[in-house]
């Protein structure tokens, strides 16, 4: 799989990029991103923890997480991670409403929706069939949140298993977003990565530790520090 070293021509996170400057850091302008999405499942504790921990406790942007896992244990990684900083997590629940700088998880063994209430965006938690026999799945929060944010979503799909989330990546294409993939050297199983980066889907291959500053550089600039180039 070849992955490209920035945004495509066409994506509104490209020609945010085109300014050099960029907007001024914790500012959220037209092209960037509204909502970082994460989805990830075999190995993805790990790579969330370090994630989230090199992330800036100013991000602009919120962070919802679908990591495949039952119930309790989901709240025990979001116990977790909050304890490890800098960011503010919780598990999701019903109503929650998304902030910059707050990362919500998907409970177990419910799908993470996101719908508009008024002027805000809020998580609605869902006991609909399992997708990819997985609930929660990627596809479904990748899905909605393009249904909400239309180009201004950052999927990152983390180790995992099988296919979840390559359907929702597409759907962020599709829509104009972006998508980074951990690559496959850091990755303890390269299943749902590799069937995004395989699919031809993603803008950016990177090891797990980059992953981080490209985050960070495209919720404030709009294209992502590809540390070490894309692979």
């Amino acid at each position: 799989p070849v992955a490209a070293t920035a945004f495509p021509a066409a994506s509104p996170l490209a020609a945010a990029a085109a300014s050099p400057s960029g907007p001024p850091p914790g500012r959220r302008g037209a092209g960037l991103p509204a909502v970082v999405a994460v989805g990830s499942s075999t190995g993805g504790p790990e790579a969330l923890a370090r994630l989230l921990q090199a992330l800036p406790a100013d991000l602009p942007v919120p962070v919802v997480v679908t990591q495949h896992m039952p119930p309790v244990f989901t709240r025990q990684l979001a116990v977790r991670l909050d304890r490890l900083g800098p960011l503010a997590v919780r598990e999701a629940e019903d109503g929650d409403d998304l902030r910059p700088g707050r990362v919500l998880v998907a409970p177990g063994d419910r799908h993470l929706v996101l719908r508009r209430a008024g002027a805000d965006v809020v998580v609605q938690l869902s006991q609909a069939a399992p997708v990819n026999f997985c609930r929660p799945a990627v596809d479904v929060m990748l899905r909605s949140c393009v249904d909400v944010h239309g180009a201004g979503v950052l999927a990152v799909v983390l180790t995992g298993m099988g296919s979840d989330g390559r359907d929702g990546c597409a759907d962020v294409r599709r829509a104009g977003g972006a998508v980074l993939v951990q690559d496959a050297e850091t990755s303890v199983v390269w299943g749902m990565p590799g069937a995004v980066a395989s699919a031809g889907l993603a803008d950016a291959v990177l090891p797990l530790d980059a992953v981080a500053g490209a985050v960070a550089s495209a919720c404030r600039r709009g294209a992502p520090a590809l540390a070490g180039g894309a692979r």
